[in-house]
């Protein structure tokens, strides 16, 4: 199909402008002013702002072997609801996506399954160094590193193995840095005066500020001795970010970091009211900790705002604090919650471009994604300025059919997805338009 986008105000590489997008054989082929073309169905945005679509560098879709949570189908169905038009996702399914052969497995699912484009993580262990150099950079977003506890046999927390993996490894390196020792010593502490009653408001003591700063400045100092490519996930504390320079330009930076949605919305205040609802690894923390993350996001020492998409069936989440698993589903929403920052002018719209579309293509050299450009994908989202409708059972479409921000009325509304060029949400349904493609990166 070809398209013609009228009357939108385009988002785009920090500044905002009326004009029309002409999209034609899944590209964008023109950018201007009156634009017409007798062949193309024109859609007429009325105002509504056009972004560049979202590239969500972590995301847990639980396929393979966990898909009674989630699958690559339904998750990526609701991340392009969300805006989300490509996402990296992380190599902790059943099995652990830490051969090559298992990798290309996910890869081949995701081809026959995933309305968004799509890349995953391939996985680093103990002990497979020689798989992970395996890794073809052109065709795999990174290798990640769980320096704190995960699935299966993916704690990687052998000194000799981070030195040779960060000595080795020459394309990016993305970390989950929480200090296990750390965190089983504050567990038992809980344990030995609660029980296994535990209230859930631990949760940040026991995951605290040391076990991330501990793991998270190991991670730098292994970056900076061999001169890896390092990219620490989920900053949750105000100390972490000290870690990571503001001055560099992105482009140059060997060591960037992200923020997810969570961090930035939840305070430790909220367990009260959501309970396990809100448990991640690491812990959503202080108002203190909540007030520097954004400091560093706007400053520049935090790069790239994502989601650490994470789904579990209600069931598993009602459970006690030491039984009920970290993590929850954000795709369908982050987007919005961003901009209700905006509305309350904690962060502009354009800034919120460069932090969900632009940095995550500089950072893991996306091809031809991440901006409006003439010649790239057309991977484009409208966005209405209007109330839209609270968030209920009714409208998340995430398998798992919750969401932690339930009750809550946005104030702006996700009212087109187009991915390649073809439009897969309409702004109440999903269109099987297509399939999107394997992200390439330019190495």
């Amino acid at each position: 199909m070809k398209y013609i986008l009228k009357n939108g105000v385009l988002v785009n590489e920090g500044r905002k402008q009326k004009a029309d997008i002409l999209i034609k054989n899944g590209k964008i082929e023109k950018i201007g002013i009156n634009i017409t073309d007798t062949e193309a169905e024109i859609i007429d945005v009325n105002g509504s702002f056009i972004l560049p679509g979202c590239i969500d560098d972590q995301v847990h879709f639980r396929e393979p072997g966990l898909t009674h949570k989630a699958s690559i189908h339904s998750e990526s169905r609701a991340a392009v609801a969300g805006g989300i038009t490509s996402y990296m996702e992380m190599p902790n399914t059943v099995p652990n996506a830490t051969t090559q052969e298992l990798l290309e497995d996910k890869y081949l699912t995701a081809s026959k399954n995933s309305i968004a484009n799509y890349s995953f993580f391939m996985g680093a262990t103990n002990d497979n160094l020689e798989e992970v150099l395996k890794t073809d950079p052109k065709k795999v977003c990174g290798i990640k590193v769980f320096m704190g506890s995960s699935t299966g046999n993916m704690l990687v927390d052998n000194k000799e193995t981070l030195e040779g993996l960060f000595s080795s490894v020459s394309m990016l390196i993305a970390t989950h840095c929480e200090d296990e020792q750390t965190i089983q010593k504050n567990l038992q502490d809980a344990q030995e005066k609660y029980g296994e009653d535990i209230p859930i408001a631990l949760h940040p003591v026991i995951r605290d500020e040391d076990a991330c700063y501990l793991s998270s400045s190991l991670a730098v100092s292994l970056a900076k001795k061999h001169n890896a490519r390092l990219h620490v996930l989920h900053i949750s504390t105000a100390k972490e970010t000290a870690l990571f320079d503001a001055d560099i330009p992105l482009i140059e930076k060997n060591i960037t970091a992200e923020a997810c949605v969570h961090h930035l919305w939840f305070s430790d205040e909220d367990y009260s009211k959501f309970g396990t609802k809100i448990k991640w690894n690491p812990a959503v923390k202080s108002k203190a900790d909540r007030a520097g993350i954004w400091e560093a996001l706007l400053d520049n020492r935090i790069d790239v705002v994502a989601t650490d998409h994470a789904p579990h069936t209600l069931e598993e989440k009602s459970n006690s604090y030491l039984k009920a698993p970290s993590g929850g589903p954000l795709v369908q929403h982050a987007l919005l919650s961003m901009f209700e920052h905006a509305k309350n002018g904690k962060i502009t719209i354009e800034r919120i471009v460069e932090k969900m579309a632009h940095n995550p293509a500089i950072l893991f050299r996306v091809e031809k994604r991440g901006y409006i450009r003439e010649g790239y994908f057309a991977d484009l989202v409208v966005v209405k300025p209007q109330e839209s409708e609270a968030v209920s059972r009714e409208n998340i479409l995430y398998k798992c059919q919750w969401s932690p921000f339930e009750g809550t009325k946005f104030s702006h509304a996700i009212d087109k997805t187009f991915v390649n060029g073809a439009l897969v949400f309409d702004g109440k349904s999903i269109i099987e338009a297509g399939i999107g493609q394997r992200l390439s990166f330019n190495y």
